[in-house]
């Protein structure tokens, strides 16, 4: 990629005709030993009573001020299918854990490091970016047998700029298959513009429009190794499955806005 970071023109025309690119070896092993070595640090010192549920599928319901509170904090949600009938954990913390967001890029000195680094940096930059934020940064664990699925959704519903200039930058710290529940995509469809927005009301949160209906047929899988940075524009349609396998797929995602002529819309959640 030269400058490291910097995207290629082949990159470019990939990313601007199919709505993403996989950059391989964006990460080093050391970056992903540090980040992972960082986040069992984190579960180890993380108090189960002080929680909540993420949920794609029916978020309005169990959002509550833990999931508006966290948009600033390193807070832990667990995956749906972690409580038993009684109301217990079936498996330990480890197991039981959707993911830890929202400010893991600010507040975190690890994470911080690789959000801020100088090829993140080039990367934004050489997709145009002027004055690029990371506004929001999620550790999401995927656990085998539970990972939950992660309906069809663009990132722009959830970070709203005028005009719409959200990115999504996908690590993989474990290697993303079919079977694991790696990302899925439609190519090319974040040409059709943005589809809804999630906005936060006097009564909370909700969609302003139903779910389109997607075609799966529509849907290519996005398979890739560890270390390898995902780059999803803001509009691209793009899901994942849950992870039927026995083993893990472990990402960091970083979402960037841009501020240089553009407003950040007071209806975010």
């Amino acid at each position: 990629m030269g400058l490291a970071g910097n995207l290629n023109s082949d990159n470019l025309n990939f990313f601007n005709s199919q709505g993403y690119v996989v950059l391989e070896s964006f990460a080093s092993d050391e970056e992903i030993e540090a980040m992972r070595k960082q986040m069992d640090h984190l579960l180890d010192g993380f108090d189960c009573s002080t929680s909540s549920v993420f949920s794609t599928t029916n978020q309005q319901k169990v959002t509550d001020d833990y999931f508006y509170e966290s948009a600033e904090k390193i807070s832990f949600f667990f995956e749906e299918k972690a409580f038993g009938d009684d109301g217990n954990l079936k498996q330990p913390k480890e197991l039981s854990i959707n993911k830890v967001g929202h400010a893991l890029h600010e507040l975190d000195p690890v994470f911080k490091k690789f959000s801020r680094s100088e090829k993140t940096s080039n990367l934004l930059h050489s997709l145009g970016y002027k004055r690029p934020v990371d506004i929001q940064s999620m550790y999401i664990f995927k656990q085998p047998g539970i990972g939950g699925e992660v309906v069809p959704h663009q990132d722009n519903s959830f970070l709203i700029t005028e005009p719409s200039t959200c990115t999504g930058l996908w690590l993989a710290l474990e290697d993303a298959t079919i079977i694991n529940g790696c990302l899925w995509a439609i190519p090319g469809s974040h040409k059709n513009g943005l589809v809804r927005r999630f906005i936060r009301g006097e009564e909370g949160v909700y969609f302003d429009r139903p779910p389109p209906s997607y075609d799966q047929n529509d849907f290519v899988p996005i398979e890739v190794k560890a270390g390898s940075l995902v780059l999803i524009h803001g509009d691209l349609i793009h899901q994942s499955f849950e992870n039927q396998s026995s083993k893990s797929r472990h990402a960091y995602s970083l979402h960037v806005v841009e501020t240089d002529g553009c407003r950040w819309s007071q209806e975010n959640w």
